[in-house]
């Protein structure tokens, strides 16, 4: 029993130490860039599925991902890159008439957007901006949004 007390002697020492004994946060400049985020992530319709892809796909998610996390959301939703193709979704065009399906898309989604992982290879990932974050809600490795 002694042994617990002086275990809760010792952990309220550390959390007295004065600040000078902490180690400091040092205050790095980050370039503002977005971030991506899968709170609206689905991934149980069969046709936006990433079931059965190879490392290679996730590979080139995940470096698409990071190159893109190094630019504002302007810089996307204006760029004219031919190996970005990043354009707005009109739902009438595409499988998905009704759009996402995701609680409260109304309010939401401004603009539904997509871009391509790499040229024709991997497919397109679909969401929506709000501010500098891109919530990705479909990987559409097989281009069916618009077949």
């Amino acid at each position: 029993m002694s042994s617990k007390k002086h275990k809760k002697r010792q952990d309220t020492e550390i959390r007295s130490q004065p600040s000078s004994a902490r180690r400091e946060v040092v205050n790095i400049q980050i370039p503002e860039g977005i971030s991506f985020s899968f709170r609206y992530y689905q991934d149980d319709k069969d046709k936006f599925s990433i079931g059965g892809r190879d490392a290679k796909y996730l590979a080139s998610l995940l470096r698409r991902l990071r190159d893109l996390s190094q630019l504002k959301a302007q810089e996307i939703i204006n760029s004219q890159s031919k190996s970005l193709r990043c354009h707005g979704i009109i739902w009438l065009d595409t499988t998905e008439p009704n759009g996402f399906g995701i609680p409260n898309e109304a309010a939401l989604v401004n603009v539904p957007y997509q871009f391509q992982i790499s040229a024709n290879e991997y497919g397109r990932v679909h969401g929506f901006f709000s501010e500098n974050v891109f919530y990705i809600v479909w990987l559409d490795p097989d281009h069916n949004l618009y077949n």
